[in-house]
């Protein structure tokens, strides 16, 4: 089975694995308190030109989003997101669960726009019975989307702009952030400068595990750690997080791997198209969303695993292709060929 359902059904880089190697040995300070984590903060600080922000160390992308989250939020207040977000759809109520509820928009082909934000907060504060309802305090991006598709800088700025105008914490999902900025015009400054706190992803992105949350607003970074430990986000041998972060950083190796991992999304999504396969979304990304006649996708399913997305109608299904950090030239040019011989 050759295996494009998702970006993190491997292990990790060999780089990854190459600074876990060669740390293996060392005794180290727990909870991320070592010399690799103190090393890939202020690598990290370095190249979104944050020198005073907050870096913390996650296991996971849930735990990122639930810690960040219940540290900027009061018990009243909520977090605007899209309807099709990674908190509101794919993480079984873990932001209800912390006691925040999600106030979901509606998206465009996965996105929010910074007129959905000042129409929700207008109509919120010019409710007369507005202290009886959940308070808009945060909002939540993820970049790329859930349908990979990426936020431009101008579209970054303008929603920025309306968190700023409302006093509400802008924070990005940065789960996939490696392909994000190798497909948009955002760079880690842009994040550091417009966000108050945002995360680079390493699980799907060629780690074996491991978040990088970045904390530019104090508000939030203040008593973080004892949140990411109420939260389960803290991990006890915290240099297997920092050297491969370590790793990750050295060189933009981050940004080399999204790069490869869309370059092959795009040799797929050509294909798709070749065929006549239209797309169930315009994604830059390394997920594409072709809609396949039924027939066809049953076809695939023998050799390939990839997701089912959703029904488009009663003959044709859209599904997701995902490549990673492992996806290799021989798996794609397999691909390739057996959708042109279909």
């Amino acid at each position: 089975m050759i295996r494009f359902e998702c970006d993190y059904t491997t292990g990790a880089h060999p780089k990854i694995l190459e600074a876990l190697v060669n740390s293996n040995s060392e005794a180290c300070p727990g909870y991320g308190m070592d010399a690799h984590c103190e090393n890939a903060r202020a690598m990290l600080q370095e190249l979104c030109q944050a020198p005073d922000a907050g870096v913390h160390f996650l296991v996971g992308g849930t735990q990122a989003n639930t810690t960040v989250i219940a540290a900027a939020l009061r018990p009243h207040q909520g977090v605007l997101c899209a309807d099709t977000g990674h908190i509101n759809v794919h993480e079984t109520g873990a932001i209800e669960a912390t006691g925040h509820k999600v106030l979901d928009l509606p998206a465009v082909e996965g996105k929010i726009s910074a007129k959905q934000i000042d129409r929700y907060c207008q109509d919120h504060y010019a409710d007369p019975a507005w202290e009886h309802t959940v308070q808009p305090g945060m909002i939540y991006l993820s970049l790329p989307t859930e349908l990979g598709t990426v936020y431009s800088l101008a579209e970054l700025e303008e929603i920025s702009a309306a968190a700023r105008r409302w006093k509400l914490p802008l924070f990005v999902d940065g789960a996939r952030l490696a392909c994000g900025l190798a497909a948009s015009d955002v760079t880690l400054p842009d994040l550091g400068r417009l966000c108050d706190v945002f995360y680079l992803g390493g699980t799907k992105a060629g780690l074996l595990f491991g978040e990088a949350v970045v904390i530019t607003n104090p508000n939030i970074d203040h008593d973080f750690r004892y949140l990411i430990k109420q939260h389960g986000g803290m991990l006890a041998k915290g240099r297997l997080l920092g050297a491969q972060f370590e790793a990750f950083l050295t060189d933009k190796l981050f940004l080399e791997i999204g790069r490869r991992e869309v370059a092959q999304a795009m040799r797929l999504r050509a294909a798709f198209e070749e065929k006549g396969w239209p797309l169930f979304v315009d994604s830059p990304t390394n997920q594409q969303f072709p809609i396949l006649p039924n027939e066809t996708m049953a076809a695939l399913e023998d050799k390939y695993s990839f997701e089912v997305w959703t029904k488009v109608d009663a003959d044709h299904t859209a599904v997701r292709f995902c490549t990673s950090w492992s996806t290799t030239d021989e798996d794609v040019d397999a691909l390739i060929a057996d959708i042109q011989r279909l």
